[in-house]
């Protein structure tokens, strides 16, 4: 039974944030029907124990958390729905320290019965230059709409000339999705190899830009005809492109690219840029500034791919592994 909606008039700032992460999930990672109704019912539950505790989701610490799990227990819930109404709010203030709407994140320390962290799906180099070989074919207007449809004239090329840009922008600086669709207009016309970004926390970072990078963006902005501050704008509430339309054609593009349009996403774009930086030798701490990570242990699900290449290395340097 799909869940009730609630009219955006009436709804509370906590109704807003469910929103929001749920048409993540459904744009981002396709979240079936029946999984957003269950998420939206376990949060609403989980922000209503919140609020009587006069608790605020985006600024708290893990205390509040772990009295709502404790109180679970009391109710009666097993221990496989307890896992699951846990992984559903983890995600959630995931998703919000993601989108710099918390400064942290409460529900990191919380233990429960399993405490593996996924490792983050990335893409192969090969994989995106076979999603970027795509994206330029659309920017010629051979490509295909939004709807799958064959495109033709300055329109479909306007459209893929904009896709072509999001995603070379995005595999070229890693930005968080929130970011790159809200960059000014003024991005596109700079005449800095940088851009200047204000992430999670109104913290201010550089992100440098290739000359890949600055002549998608000036390609788009020759296709531009809209006004406005943006350099994606869009007719929606913001005035900008939606993270949501976003990840519906990078969906589009990944699928005519031959890859499984659940692989890709603007996060997983984020993933391979920071991964392909350390597989060619970055340091972590330089990945860590890129990302705009505050913290660094944030950035250390990426420890994978330098256990690979210090490997690499010694079996490719140390004087006795021939021996």
């Amino acid at each position: 039974m799909p869940a009730v909606e609630i009219p955006a008039g009436e709804m509370s700032a906590g109704d807003v944030l469910i929103r929001d992460y749920l048409d993540m999930l459904a744009a981002e990672r396709g979240a079936a029907a029946n999984t957003l109704a269950a998420y939206r019912r376990d949060l609403a539950d989980y922000l209503s124990a919140l609020a009587r505790g006069g608790h605020d989701p985006v600024a708290m610490e893990a205390a509040p958390v772990r009295a709502y799990l404790a109180d679970l227990e009391t109710r009666g819930l097993s221990a496989a729905s307890a896992a699951r109404r846990l992984s559903c709010i983890r995600g959630f203030h995931r998703f919000l320290y993601a989108e710099g709407l918390a400064e942290d994140d409460p529900s990191a320390p919380i233990g429960g019965p399993r405490r593996v962290r996924a490792l983050p799906k990335v893409l192969s180099v090969a994989e995106v230059d076979r999603l970027l070989a795509v994206a330029r074919q659309g920017a010629t207007g051979q490509g295909t709409t939004e709807d799958g449809a064959a495109g033709d004239g300055a329109a479909a090329r306007a459209r893929g000339t904009r896709l072509l840009c999001l995603i070379e922008l995005l595999y070229a600086t890693g930005l968080r999705v929130s970011e790159l669709v809200a960059l000014p207009r003024a991005a596109a016309s700079t005449k800095e190899r940088y851009l200047v970004v204000k992430g999670k926390g109104g913290r201010e970072r550089l992100v440098p830009l290739t000359e890949i990078a600055r002549s998608a963006m000036r390609d788009h902005l020759a296709h531009l005809r809209a006004d406005g501050p943006w350099l994606f704008p869009a007719d929606s509430e913001s005035g900008h492109l939606t993270r949501q339309s976003f990840a519906r054609d990078l969906k589009t593009v990944a699928a005519a690219a031959g890859l499984r349009a659940d692989r890709v996403s603007p996060h997983v774009l984020r993933h391979a840029f920071a991964s392909h930086l350390l597989q060619n030798g970055a340091d972590l701490r330089i990945v860590q500034e890129l990302l705009g990570h505050a913290d660094i242990s944030t950035t250390q699900i990426y420890t994978h791919v330098l256990d690979e290449r210090l490997k690499s290395m010694v079996r490719d340097l140390h004087p006795l592994m021939d021996a």
